[in-house]
Order: C-alpha cells, then structure tokens, then sequence
C-alpha cells in the first residue's frame, strides 16, 4: 500500500480543506488516516463501521481486548453513542471540553463491539485540535483513534514518527505539526460511584477533584491476564523504545547507587548508554553517553510533550539500554511517569 502523506501546515487554506476532504472520504470509505491531535497523532477509522475499525488493530498488530475511543467533532453528538450522560458529568464537559479528557459512559446500540472490546462502555473524546475536529465533520462519524503507532511503541507526535511506523500500512498520514499536549488524554471512568481515572493525562487529577470534588485513581496495573480493560493504555505494555529502559529520580545521580556509577559500570561492560534528561542532568552525564532532552525539570509540561520524541530518538541513535530521568508525581509529572513505567514494563510500585 502506497501511504500518501501531505503535510498541511506548509498547504494555503484552499489546499488545506481539500486534503481533509480527500481524508474523508477515505474514512467513509472504511480506510484509515492518521491525523494530529492536541495529544498525539491518531490512527482513525469510522467508528461506526467494524470492518474498518478492525484494519486499525491490523495495522497496529494491537491486541483486540484493548478498547478504543471514539473522537467527536462537536459536544451534541456525545448523546448518540452513550445511553445515559449523567448530570454531573456537564461541568465538567463544559470545563474541559474540547479538550485531552476521555469519558467512559454506557454504550449506545450503535457502538460496534469491535470498538469496546465487548465491554458495555464506550470512551469518547472531543478533541480540541481544529484539524481533528474538521477531519471528523468532514467524515460525518464518530472516528475510531487510538494513537498512530506501531503497538507498544512510543506514541507519535510528529508526523515523521507516524510515517517511521505506518507507511506502507495505512491510506493517509495528515501532517499538522507537533503535538501540543504530548501525552495522551485522560481518561475517566464515569460509570463508577465515584469518578475514576483509568489514565492520567493533560486533564490532571488536581484540576479534575477541583471540579468533581472527589476523584479516585484506577488500580489499573493490577489487571488479570483474562480481564479486558475499560481503557487503552491500561493492561499491556506501551511506549517502549528500542532498548530496555531504567528509571531514576534526579536526586539519584550521585551516591552509592546513583546514576554515574551505573552508566560507568555499564560502559566497563562493553554496552551503549543513552540517557532521556532533563538539560540540568545532561550537563552533569559523560560526554560518551547518547543524550536525548525531554524537558527542563521546572517545566513538567515540556518534559511531557517531549517524551515520547527523546524516546524514538533513540531509534535512530541505537544503545543499549536507555536511562529515563523521571519528575514529581503531580499534575501532568503524574501522567509522565504513568508513561515511562509502562515503557519500562513496570507498575511503578516496586
């Protein structure tokens, strides 16, 4: 298959509007288009059609209990895919909508299986990205998205990494720039007595119980091997780069078992070491060690939104094992570390 890839920041508005047409009818046809978000770069399908929502697992080589969610270009068309919106669910739509917040509610009958891995719930998201949102009209259905990657992979944020996985895969990439967010959105389980986070993303705890008043987070990483989960992101291993990944906390690069000893030990051993840092640690690292910055420590939503690009950074710069500077587990730090645990293969609670 010959991925047609256009690029619609460099395009004049007329170009612009015909690309997303031709991306329509592409997606009312039952193909897929990866297109930007405010989070990450999307694989979508129509959402309505299980035919076409099964060629994004295809792609993917995604397991089929891993739910997907279904974007929306406008507020009103939430009522035609869940059976119930609960009263106290419209503050906070009207707070962070459009916007990276994924709502889990009962399904309606319309909602293909395929899409919720059978579960009874379906997650749906507006996205706040104009070119996601005129893609979806241009559509005229619900679109299917999970993120443009190869499964397990670090999300994409830029349409170089989706082509980097999916060419040859899919119809269409969209290419609108780098991600805004850089993290995927947070999902709530709204079906639950007391609304819970199934994934922490842009929309943080903190502001969510500023709203809600009481929130609780999922003990997601307890899940069985037979169980399905009510989200993506929730049961397997996701965002992994190339090499095995280690965590440490920036007040661990020196001491007994700090970071230098490690890299040093490692590299007396023959192996490749890179390290994803904040500026302030790479001054600190040896000049031999293959450095990719996610952000400064006193700006954790810049760390966010360039993890996942220092990740696949060491695609193409090869090593041996990768060390990940992590940041406080607050606001959208909470979300970050969320990803680099599951890229390390880890709860997070050892």
């Amino acid at each position: 298959m010959n991925t047609e890839y256009i690029n619609i920041e460099q395009n004049n508005l007329d170009n612009v509007k015909t690309a997303i047409e031709r991306a329509g009818k592409i997606l009312r046809k039952g193909g897929l288009v990866a297109f930007p978000t405010e989070t990450v770069y999307g694989l979508g399908a129509n959402g309505l059609d299980a035919a076409a929502v099964s060629k994004i697992f295809l792609a993917k080589g995604r397991p089929s209990d891993n739910p997907l969610i279904l974007h929306i270009a406008d507020r009103d068309d939430l009522s035609a895919l869940v059976r119930k919106i609960p009263d106290w669910l419209e503050p906070l739509l009207d707070r962070f909508w459009p916007g990276p917040l994924t709502v889990v509610l009962p399904r309606a009958a319309c909602v293909p299986d395929i899409v919720t891995a059978g579960l009874d719930t379906v997650a749906v998201r507006l996205p706040s990205s104009p070119v996601a949102r005129a893609l979806i009209r241009c559509a005229g259905v619900p679109i299917a998205a999970p993120s443009a990657n190869l499964s397990g992979r670090p999300s994409p944020t830029t349409a170089t990494a989706v082509m980097a996985d999916m060419a040859g895969r899919i119809e269409m990439v969209l290419d609108g720039g780098s991600c805004e967010v850089g993290l995927e959105s947070t999902v709530l389980d709204c079906t639950a007595e007391i609304p819970t986070i199934l994934r922490p993303g842009g929309v943080t705890q903190e502001m969510l119980a500023a709203c809600l008043g009481k929130v609780r987070t999922s003990g997601e990483e307890r899940l069985e091997t037979a169980e399905v989960p009510k989200a993506p992101g929730m049961k397997y291993r996701h965002y992994a780069p190339a090499a095995p990944l280690r965590l440490f906390s920036c007040d661990a690069i020196e001491g007994e078992a700090g970071l230098l000893q490690q890299l040093r030990a490692l590299q007396s051993a023959g192996k490749k070491v890179g390290a994803v840092v904040s500026p302030e640690t790479a001054m600190l690292l040896p000049k031999d060690v293959e450095i990719a910055i996610h952000g400064s420590r006193k700006t954790p939503a810049a760390a966010a939104a360039g993890l996942y690009q220092a990740l696949r950074w060491f695609d193409t710069h090869p090593v041996d094992v990768i060390f990940a500077e992590g940041v406080p587990e607050q606001g959208i730090g909470r979300a970050l570390m969320n990803r680099l645990y599951k890229a390390a293969g880890s709860a997070g609670e050892e």
